[in-house]
């Protein structure tokens, strides 16, 4: 993998995506690792958070060199010079095991008590798998795909799930405490019992959330 390729790949993209794809992916990953989202007390993540948002900017500011170069054909004497080490055939099969490595197919995993705080989980398809009892404290899972998940009993305690597919999850009695679902899709949910308030104040993010149909805590369905 050349440079231009891992520039591309920090900002989630195919090699040779547009500027209007780049710049869009840099916002979206902008907010999603901006510190502000993050436990201030998880050290780990906020570092990490530094460490991406350093990543995700040298990303954009490259690219946008590079495409701006291509636009007004600047780059071309430099590709026909190096065009032996910049356009090698090997990097056709690099772009082919890329999306794998982004998104592995971990649907129907059994995951049942299992100890996944603190773990970057995002982008995943995790559909139908049994997260029942498990410890997701703290844990990253931006788009992460849980349609059909059992979730009951999890820790969620902290989870970033943001613009998360939750459609028919099962969040039944699950700790939603401190959680971020802004933009997450929770159609058709069961989240009874789920432990989302401390007394009268509503302790999880819901910004954008859609639960239509969804089952609300207090066993009434969403409208």
């Amino acid at each position: 993998m050349n440079e231009l390729e891992r520039y591309y790949r920090v900002l989630e993209l195919e090699p040779g995506a547009t500027l209007d794809e780049v710049n869009q992916a840099y916002k979206d990953l902008v907010f999603v690792w901006h510190p502000d989202r993050l436990p201030k007390d998880n050290i780990r993540l906020q570092q990490k958070a530094q460490e991406k948002l350093k990543a995700i900017n040298e990303a954009r500011e490259k690219l946008r060199s590079f495409n701006g170069n291509s636009a007004n054909g600047k780059h071309h004497p430099a590709s026909n010079s190096h065009s032996h080490t910049q356009s090698p055939q090997p990097k056709k099969p690099a772009q082919t095991h890329q999306p794998p490595k982004q998104s592995p197919d971990l649907s129907g995993q059994d995951f049942s008590r299992a100890n996944l705080s603190n773990k970057d989980l995002s982008g995943r398809n995790m559909s139908y798998a049994n997260l029942s009892g498990a410890d997701l404290s703290d844990t990253f899972m931006h788009k992460v795909i849980l349609r059909g998940a059992n979730l009951s009993e999890a820790n969620l305690f902290r989870a970033n799930l943001l613009l998360a597919d939750l459609r028919e999850a099962n969040l039944r009695n699950a700790n939603l405490i401190g959680a971020d679902l802004s933009g997450a899709d929770l159609r058709g949910a069961d989240l009874t019992g789920a432990r989302i308030r401390s007394g009268d104040r509503l302790l999880v993010k819901l910004i954008g959330a859609n639960l239509a149909g969804a089952i609300m805590p207090d066993g009434h369905t969403h409208s």
